[in-house]
């Protein structure tokens, strides 16, 4: 028998009289942080700068140095085991630190330089915000809307906010390892929307992984989905601006 969408125990129950009401107005908008608002700079800048940090720049001179280490970075990621690890590797830091210890020991240039390699990747300008973050955040803040972030992230992120000066643009980030929950678990959604005093149903979720970001939908919220791909110029956010009105 297949269920439907209120015999799910997650699943948002909406009142009669809420089901023939308008739907609300939206006054609250979150955001997904990888890969919506903000990307890692690129593997090779990553390499480098772990290169720079732990004396081995050496090892990436000379012709097609970084495109091999690349390689091989990408190759152990598609091991079984190192795979494996990577399942619900955001529900603890430290989970998501013996995922990548994991991940990197087995590529040559990383391997012994581990925790400096951590210690790069989590740094403050090691994540960007896309060319449209910026004025499409100040421009719900400017109409009023509230704004939030729900993430499956294995550390502070308000780090990377603070550094790009758009922390005060962001009035609550609900993080998956503070919680121990990831995407689509709705407990996410819910306390993200109640720290914006905001009623699921007036809220609008934003992400680009149908499947988590997606899931918001089960708690009332609706949802905009971007396309999955690696972007490095304007992310596609501008329009969510029309879509508000």
């Amino acid at each position: 028998m297949i269920q439907s969408l209120f015999d799910i125990p997650s699943a948002y129950r909406p009142t009669e009289r809420q089901m023939a009401a308008p739907v609300p107005p939206v006054t609250a908008v979150l955001f997904d942080f990888s890969n919506t608002l903000f990307r890692m700079a690129d593997l090779e800048t990553w390499l480098r700068r772990v290169g720079a940090a732990t004396g081995r720049s050496a090892l990436l001179d000379g012709e097609g140095a970084v495109a091999a280490v690349a390689r091989q970075v990408r190759e152990a990621f598609a091991r079984p085991g190192v795979a494996a690890l990577q399942t619900g590797r955001d529900l603890s830091a430290d989970r998501h630190w013996r995922a990548m210890r994991a991940w990197w020991e087995h590529v040559d240039f990383l391997r012994g330089a581990e925790e400096t390699a951590y210690d790069v990747l989590r740094a403050p300008d090691m994540w960007l915000p896309y060319p449209d973050t910026g004025p499409v955040l100040r421009a719900l803040r400017d109409r009023g809307l509230r704004v939030g972030i729900v993430s499956d992230f294995a550390w502070d992120l308000r780090v990377h906010l603070k550094h790009q000066g758009l922390d005060d643009l962001v009035e609550t980030c609900v993080l998956s390892f503070e919680l121990g929950r990831e995407k689509p678990d709705p407990e996410l959604f819910r306390t993200a929307c109640a720290a914006l005093g905001a009623d699921p149903r007036a809220a609008l979720m934003v992400g680009d992984n149908p499947a988590r970001d997606g899931g918001a939908t089960a708690c009332g919220l609706r949802a905009y989905i971007l396309p999955g791909e690696p972007r490095t110029g304007e992310r596609g956010l501008l329009p969510l601006l029309g879509l508000l009105g």
